[in-house]
């Protein structure tokens, strides 16, 4: 059986100029990043001396669109890299299998290009807006654009330019490591001897979207007070480093009873699981997803990692860290006594079994997958289908 290759395509609103991009995800391997590699195909007669230019671009948003007042912004839009695609700057360009392909069927007019992401670019991550929330949410997105001009800072028109929204992310390390995170916290209280012991362990240190994260609890009590209830949490921890702010959303969380009330001299434990994924999160404003470019690629977003060596504050962009909380209740006079265990969240390496394994549970847990339909048409020729590079469909009337 022939496996059809799946290519994006957009064309301008002229007709003019049309790019092919073989996908739309690019992954940070820590030690190099995916190049950005594509094809174009530009109507010569239309150019009239004219060059066709490309630039990769990200949008760092990290505050409200409509917020922005008196020519105040709270996005910064950067060009990471420039280059001229036709004519050709670099004739001897080494083309990847893909555009190798794309130039044969395409024909005289298509020319290739390659953009390369810099060093320390952030991942795409998009923040969940609210329900009164009206303009573009928050986040860091890429795209790239080309366009037609007498020279790279010539005005772009619209009718004789194309974006494409492209994302880059992190996957997690082919190996999960056999670290088992834990932390081991005690309570005293004033007024009374012993002490409140809580040990939290985790049965690994990275987990995939979609899987069920165990905790394994083991409360001593040797204080004079009772353990009223347990709580455990999956806290999502967000750091924005363009303003220096940070915040926490809870993703996943129980309350249970069992055991409780734990009384002076007992001890209790316990295995707790808990879930968190996009789905159980809808609608909540401020949860971080992967920047996703369809409705049905949603998931929370997945764990900042650097390169061996690197410093983890060097990180730029929206910096994503998770933890498992646990919490007792010890009542009102008793306090709580908290701790929190951090752990990694990510999506496996494409073509892993690992990664089989999570998308057959996404296809079980698909959110609103029915409105990505009939989007592409196939082209017999050469087994590729194209499809049209669309953003955001479930935002289009039906």
């Amino acid at each position: 059986m022939v496996v059809a290759v799946k290519v994006y395509k957009k064309q301008t609103p002229n007709g003019k100029l049309t790019v092919y991009l073989g996908k739309r995800d690019f992954v940070d391997h820590l030690d190099y990043c995916d190049p950005v590699d594509g094809v174009l195909v530009v109507d010569p007669d239309y150019l009239k001396g004219r060059a066709v230019f490309g630039q990769l671009i990200t949008t760092y948003r990290y505050g409200r669109e409509e917020d922005e007042v008196m020519g105040l912004k709270f996005s910064k839009e950067m060009s990471l890299a420039k280059e001229q695609i036709f004519p050709m700057v670099n004739s001897k360009m080494e083309m990847t299998p893909m555009q190798e392909r794309l130039v044969k069927k395409l024909g005289a007019n298509a020319y290739p290009f390659t953009f390369q992401f810099p060093a320390n670019a952030p991942s795409s991550v998009t923040l969940q807006a609210g329900d009164d929330d009206q303009g573009k949410p928050l986040g860091v997105e890429y795209s790239l654009k080309c366009y037609i001009g007498e020279n790279e800072d010539d005005k772009q028109h619209k009718r004789s330019s194309v974006s494409l929204m492209i994302k880059k992310l992190q996957y997690a390390p082919t190996s999960r490591g056999r670290r088992l995170p834990s932390s081991l916290v005690s309570k005293g209280f004033t007024f009374s001897q012993g002490k409140l012991n809580l040990e939290v362990t985790l049965d690994r240190e990275i987990y995939y979207h979609g899987e069920k994260i165990a905790a394994n609890v083991v409360i001593t009590n040797n204080s004079k007070k009772t353990v009223k209830n347990i709580k455990c949490y999956v806290v999502q921890h967000c750091e924005v480093t363009m303003v220096n702010a940070q915040f926490s959303k809870h993703v996943a969380s129980l309350e249970t009873r069992e055991g409780c009330p734990i009384t002076p001299g007992a001890s209790f434990t316990k295995s707790f699981y808990l879930v968190p994924i996009a789905s159980s999160n809808k609608d909540r404003r401020g949860i971080a997803l992967d920047g996703h470019l369809k409705d049905e690629d949603a998931n929370l977003a997945s764990s900042t990692i650097v390169a061996e060596g690197k410093h983890p504050g060097d990180a730029m962009g929206i910096v994503i860290s998770y933890s498992l909380r646990v919490k007792l209740n010890c009542g009102s006079l008793g306090g709580e006594l908290v701790t929190d265990v951090p752990f990694k969240l990510m999506n496996p390496q494409p073509g892993t079994v690992d990664r089989e394994r999570v998308n057959a549970m996404k296809k079980m847990q698909s959110i609103e997958r029915h409105r990505y339909e009939n989007s592409h048409y196939a082209d017999d020729d050469d087994n590729i289908v194209f499809e049209d590079f669309a953003r955001m469909r479930m935002n289009e009337p039906e």
